[in-house]
C-alpha cells in the first residue's frame, strides 16, 4: 500500500500553523504517511492562494483542513479516504 501524502501549508509566526504541526506529528506516531511542509511566506502565488486559510492541510492533493486540524478527524481521513 502506498503511504498517504500530507502537505501542510504554513507561514512564519502563525500560531495556528504550529498547533496544526503538533497535531499532525501526534497522529503520525500512530498512522504512517509522507509529510511535506510548505512555507508560503514571501511567495506571492502561494500567499495569494493560501494566506487567508492558514494552516491548510491537503491529503493526497485534496484540501482537508483549514484553520484547525482535529486529530481524530485526521486519523479517520487517513485511514478511510481512497488513494485514488
Amino acid at each position: 500500500m502506498v503511504p498517504r501524502r500530507i502537505v501542510l501549508y504554513h507561514a512564519a509566526g502563525c500560531h495556528l500553523c504550529e498547533r496544526a504541526r503538533n497535531v499532525i506529528a501526534a497522529v503520525r506516531a500512530d498512522v504512517a504517511f509522507d509529510l511535506e511542509e510548505i512555507d508560503v511566506t514571501g511567495d506571492p502565488d502561494l500567499e495569494a492562494k493560501y494566506r487567508e486559510w492558514l494552516p491548510v492541510v491537503e491529503i493526497d492533493g485534496e484540501r482537508s483542513f483549514v484553520y484547525y486540524v482535529d486529530a481524530d478527524a485526521l486519523r479517520r481521513k487517513l485511514l478511510t479516504q481512497s488513494t485514488g
